[in-house]
């Protein structure tokens, strides 16, 4: 069934659109990320051009963020006040991202940026989160005890000014580096059309420790409430929000987070980690196959014409 895209300008496939959003809407409520480090290469892997596909794509993170978000929420399984600190950041750098999105597409470099960052990011942590996460479910295994948590990572954190105790996370830090955080979550997410999510909630357990089971749902409401903002900004700045294109995203993505929410309360923190590293990986190795391998005109850039449609 073929649906016209207005902002877009391409006829896609409606029932492939639902079951990219349904999909993706599943993996965002099982690992807390917005899906969409996942969703924005596939809409590009089928011909949607990368900016279209960057902001379209925020519409429907937050879609699949709030219902995420409300099933933690009902589980009490969300740090409010943690999010709330996140989010002073996200706002700026949200905002900081838009202007060097639209600054980028003007000089012609936005898709080169978008790839490389997809291929960098995605890639190096992937395979963190792969090892880590192996270490420990093999140390579970062979009954061997879980090595003490090191202090170390918090060092610097609990030294800064501005201390602040999250109760819920059971953590004391400054809320310096935690708005830091959130500052370049919310860059990276207006940038390259992502919830941010999979680099959140690495993040907050290696670097803050905070417990998996709350660092999820804080996530989803991090993630919903910067999304709204990025397509807001986006809309009015590029003008580049398919609305199409987001509300057929939106729908599958609220039913799958749904399902995914409730598949994750039952399974281990080290088994979360690993399927969303080996995710995350298969993600960064397929845009780096695309920026090696010698396309099949080498007269005709597939990215650029995506850029000019």
């Amino acid at each position: 069934m073929q649906l016209y895209l207005p902002i877009a300008e391409l006829p896609v496939n409606m029932l492939l659109i639902l079951g990219m959003g349904l999909a993706v809407g599943f993996i965002s409520g099982m690992f807390g990320v917005g899906g969409g480090f996942l969703l924005t290469p596939l809409l590009i892997f089928i011909g949607i051009p990368p900016a279209i596909a960057v902001a379209s794509v925020s519409g429907q993170i937050a879609a699949s963020s709030l219902s995420g978000t409300l099933s933690y929420w009902r589980k009490n399984a969300v740090d409010a006040k943690l999010a709330g600190v996140l989010l002073g950041g996200s706002v700026i750098g949200s905002l900081g991202g838009v202007v060097a999105f639209t600054l980028l597409r003007r000089a012609g470099q936005l898709d080169l940026f978008i790839a490389v960052s997809y291929v960098t990011l995605l890639s190096g942590i992937g395979l963190l989160m792969v090892l880590e996460s192996s270490r420990a479910i093999a140390r579970s295994r062979s009954g061997e005890p879980p090595k003490p948590v090191p202090t170390r990572d918090r060092r610097v954190a609990s030294s800064l000014p501005l201390m602040v105790n999250f109760p819920r996370s059971r953590i004391t830090v400054s809320i310096i580096p935690v708005m830091a955080i959130g500052l370049g979550i919310g860059f990276l997410g207006s940038m390259m059309g992502i919830g941010g999510g999979f680099l959140l909630v690495p993040a907050l357990i290696y670097l803050l420790r905070v417990s998996t089971s709350v660092v999820i749902g804080t996530s989803s409401l991090q993630t919903l409430i910067t999304m709204l903002l990025t397509v807001v900004f986006h809309a009015v700045t590029n003008a580049s929000v398919d609305v199409v294109l987001a509300l057929l995203l939106m729908i599958g993505g609220v039913i799958g987070a749904q399902f995914g929410a409730r598949t994750s309360l039952t399974m281990k923190g080290e088994e979360l980690r690993l399927m969303l590293g080996l995710v995350v990986l298969a993600v960064g190795v397929r845009f780096l196959v695309d920026l090696v391998l010698r396309p099949d005109d080498p007269f005709t850039n597939t990215i650029m014409e995506w850029s000019v449609r």
